[in-house]
């Protein structure tokens, strides 16, 4: 099916368009990364102010290794950000470390998409063995086991859906958090920080929108199998 030319002229423009957030992304991080804040703060002590501020004692910040490998893992209650961020005094810095922060904020406050998220996650993994089933399936006419692995792989489409709201909300919280907190100066400031989010959040509808084509072009496979 990957050399069905209806698959390719479907997925052709939302492959296009990851790649082009993807490269956005990057892009917007590594201008503001030249912007310096004036109020010199790193990522690191915006993250521990954002925390401190919030009420929140119980989540540490450690710094990790790869480029934009910054994330919030609940399970240790740590915020990890990148050598770049964890030490960067620019704007990219500030937004990427608050945005983490965002989501330990959702995790304290028992956020609902966060945790529709977080129980999706270990099932999450499987979308890559439903497809194989899902093939295999269709391939030799058993529709049961086709439709089982279509369901796996819709796992992952609702992860993605339900991922949304969530990143939208951290950085949400994150640039109402450096705006108000006297972090950023001025409104040239703020919107260099939005700037860098929103070219982020452009990645996960990206995600989200190739893999919800991708699952309804499985199911009208599976439609036209069933024929």
């Amino acid at each position: 099916m990957f050399f069905d030319p209806v698959y390719l002229l479907l997925m052709a423009p939302f492959m296009l368009f990851a790649a082009w957030a993807q490269r956005a992304v990057k892009g917007r991080f590594a201008k503001y990364r030249q912007v310096p804040a004036r109020s010199g703060i790193s990522g690191a002590e915006a993250a521990a102010r954002m925390l401190r501020d919030g009420g929140i004692t119980n989540v540490k910040i450690e710094q990790s290794q790869g480029f934009l490998s910054d994330h919030y893992d609940p399970k240790s209650l740590t915020v990890r950000l990148s050598p770049d961020v964890y030490n960067g005094r620019h704007l990219s810095a500030l937004g990427v470390a608050c945005h983490e922060v965002g989501h330990a904020y959702q995790h304290a406050k028992n956020y609902a998409p966060l945790k529709m998220r977080n129980a999706l996650v270990p099932l999450s993994f499987g979308s890559n063995i439903g497809l194989i089933l899902f093939m295999i399936g269709l391939a030799f006419s058993m529709m049961e086991l086709a439709v089982i692995g279509l369901l796996a792989f819709a796992v992952i489409v609702v992860f993605q859906l339900i991922n949304l709201p969530v990143e939208f909300n951290a950085s949400t919280r994150a640039k109402e958090y450096l705006s108000t907190s006297g972090i950023l100066t001025s409104n040239q400031e703020a919107q260099g920080v939005a700037q860098v989010l929103n070219a982020a959040a452009l990645t996960y509808v990206a995600a989200t929108a190739q893999a919800l084509v991708q699952l309804l072009y499985f199911a009208s496979l599976l439609l036209r199998g069933r024929d």
